[in-house]
């Protein structure tokens, strides 16, 4: 049987590649930061990842995880409730809890595993789950796995969530869900009006912060933070992976029943190992310093407001944004892996998204800043974009 099946997977692979879509991995040897080592030897400066606060080679988050593998070694080799709950979960748990000023925290393996493992936990089929229509792959695949009647609405559209929600009142609970930042676009959910549209018409809210938490508000506290509703909010998820520092790990944090429930019967949490203890120690130091100052937060936001009012003075088209991801908008699927094999030829590292990562003919750079990130490495990625851009006719020479 394989051989037939190997013939059909060459044929699909082949097309993918003939068509200019072939993802292909890039091997860096160096830790992550603004200016990266290729396997081939040479640089790049990095504006595709997602280390927004500069955290993922620092100093004292190594030193912290290097304690911890000391102290408590390198695995748990268990789930939680068996015995895979150690002291630096709980504390993390619990830090995690104050910086959102939630009522309690569950950790998972990634953001993913928290965003699948929550809807089927605490809802069935007397339940409604109204979902944006750009949410994250994670979540829809969390609400495919519920049996909650679903509704959705189009991008941040408040006049279409509310249709949804009147038709939603035949339900037994209903829960609003949207990423507090649209990966791909970089907009901010208009959080206050979800949380006012919720109360009108009874109904619970879940954020997933994971490209908004440490990156959106004053202090990197996400959307709830900047739109003054830090703690209204029932459930948020999120990663470690992202501006936490770059590791791995996810959360669930909000209502103490809500992570109670998911403790019991969330399958992602019930079945798999709990995250390294090193991590944990370093997710802990994270807070910690989040918590003693908005240095990064300050930088991140200055470099996001530079960069884009460069783009825009060259002549690129750039989504507005409020968060530290700049779409670059080009529209065609295979210029945007072309634009991206060329600004690699230039050192900057982007990468280009197009269906069905984004929707048909919505192809696009996705840039994406880092308080790592100095004015000279801006100043390098966009004259590297106003070089390629002419070349290619995306901008006027």
């Amino acid at each position: 049987m394989y051989n037939k099946f190997q013939e059909f997977l060459t044929q699909e692979l082949t097309a993918i590649q003939e068509a200019g879509l072939y993802k292909n991995e890039r091997i860096i040897v160096s830790p992550q930061g603004a200016e990266i080592k290729l396997a081939n030897g040479k640089t790049a400066l990095n504006f595709c990842a997602n280390n927004y606060l500069g955290l993922s080679n620092n100093s004292k988050l190594i030193a912290a995880a290097k304690a911890a593998l000391d102290t408590h070694g390198y695995g748990m080799s268990s789930v939680r409730f068996i015995c895979g709950t150690g002291d630096l979960h709980k504390k993390l748990e619990q830090k995690i809890a104050e910086f959102f000023g939630t009522e309690d925290t569950i950790l998972y393996a990634a953001c993913f595993d928290a965003n699948t493992g929550l809807f089927e936990t605490i809802l069935n089929d007397q339940d409604a789950i109204i979902s944006d229509t750009l949410n994250h792959a994670s979540i829809i695949d969390g609400v495919r796995l519920c049996k909650a009647v679903r509704y959705r609405y189009a991008n941040a559209n408040m006049e279409d969530l509310e249709k949804q929600l009147k038709e939603a009142q035949a339900q037994r609970f209903r829960l609003i869900v949207t990423d507090g930042v649209f990966s791909m676009d970089g907009n901010v959910a208009p959080l206050d009006k979800i949380i006012a549209l919720a109360e009108k018409y009874d109904a619970m809210v879940m954020v997933d912060e994971s490209h908004s938490a440490g990156v959106v508000g004053n202090t990197g506290r996400g959307v709830s933070e900047l739109y003054d509703k830090r703690g209204q909010v029932e459930i948020i998820t999120g990663t470690l992976g992202k501006a936490f520092g770059g590791a791995i790990g996810g959360f669930t944090t909000g209502k103490k029943e809500i992570i109670d429930m998911l403790r019991q019967r969330s399958r992602p949490y019930l079945f798999s190992n709990s995250i390294p203890p090193l991590v944990a120690a370093a997710g802990i130091k994270m807070v910690e310093m989040m918590s003693e100052t908005n240095e990064l937060q300050d930088k991140l936001h200055a470099n996001t407001e530079y960069f884009v009012e460069k783009m825009i003075a060259a002549g690129f088209d750039v989504k507005p944004t409020k968060s530290a991801i700049c779409a670059v908008m080009l529209y065609d699927a295979k210029l945007s892996q072309v634009m991206a094999t060329r600004m690699q030829e230039e050192g900057i590292f982007v990468t280009g998204f197009y269906f069905p990562v984004v929707p048909r003919d919505q192809a696009r750079i996705r840039v994406q800043i880092s308080a790592a990130h100095e004015t000279e490495h801006l100043d390098k990625c966009i004259e590297a974009f106003k070089k390629v851009g002419k070349e290619l006719g995306v901008i006027k020479g």
